[in-house]
């Protein structure tokens, strides 16, 4: 298992969502691979579950618009 912190960098509205940047959540994925390789919906579930938004309606699924750091 692995343990990612994703940011978003910029400030979006698309499609009638919001994203500020600054917004952080914590991502476990299973497998040590890395969030953006078929992982992405652990990134999108964790934004809709903390912030109640989805990157994949805002097209923000990307690694223009998000930053992620791997902590363990």
């Amino acid at each position: 298992m692995s343990l990612y912190r994703v940011m978003t960098k910029r400030r979006k509205v698309c499609n009638g969502v919001n994203i500020e940047p600054g917004m952080v959540v914590q991502v476990v994925t299973p497998i040590n691979n890395s969030v953006q390789v078929d992982n992405w919906k652990y990134v999108e579930e964790a934004f809709m579950r903390v912030f109640g938004i989805s990157l994949r309606k805002a097209n923000c699924l990307n690694l223009s618009d998000l930053e992620i750091i791997k902590l363990k």
